[in-house]
């Protein structure tokens, strides 16, 4: 199944700074576990493609929990994205624009928040949110009745969690919801 297009990046100027736009959401009609970053990162938006960065643990960790077929090259995007849809896995971001200079969530003004319910996902059966920022939206997901679950960060900036312990917390959702 082909990813849903994501919009070219769109800047604005406000008068309080930078309003940054996200990207469109990647699931399909069979994600199971949807993922909800924050707010992708300056390389993300850049490139247009979910945890772009490569010091972000994100594609790492898919590729341990599912090793394979192995997962396509950082050059090969839309692979990636069939890759990740085919087994039952979506992402998008709990904010959909905000002001932000750089890459951290601490930076984060004035988000704007997506319509996550508005998603319509038929086979959904957990929710979880990939830091603490996306995290502190759980009180809105979890009203789509499903369980919700807070994950470690997956960007480099949370390196007070090794390569293993995010791998056994991000394995224990899988299993649980039979992604694994």
């Amino acid at each position: 199944m082909k990813p849903t297009a994501a919009p070219s990046p769109t800047v604005a100027a406000s008068a309080a700074g930078t309003v940054l736009t996200g990207l469109a959401p990647l699931v399909s009609p069979n994600t199971r576990v949807l993922i909800l970053g924050s707010f992708p990162g300056v390389k993300s938006l850049a490139q247009q493609q979910y945890y772009a960065h490569p010091q972000n643990q994100f594609w790492k960790i898919l590729q341990a929990l599912w090793p394979d077929p192995a997962l396509p090259g950082a050059d090969s995007y839309p692979a990636r994205c069939a890759w990740l849809l085919d087994r039952g896995l979506g992402v998008w971001d709990v904010y959909g624009a905000c002001e932000r200079e750089g890459s951290l969530d601490t930076a984060i003004r004035s988000p704007v928040v997506n319509d996550i319910a508005g998603l319509r996902l038929p086979k959904l059966a957990a929710i979880a949110h990939n830091g603490g920022e996306s995290f502190k939206h759980a009180r809105h997901t979890r009203t789509l009745g499903v369980p919700v679950y807070s994950l470690p960060s997956t960007s480099p900036a949370n390196a007070s969690w090794s390569f293993e312990r995010k791998l056994a917390a991000w394995r224990e959702v899988f299993v649980a919801h039979h992604l694994l």
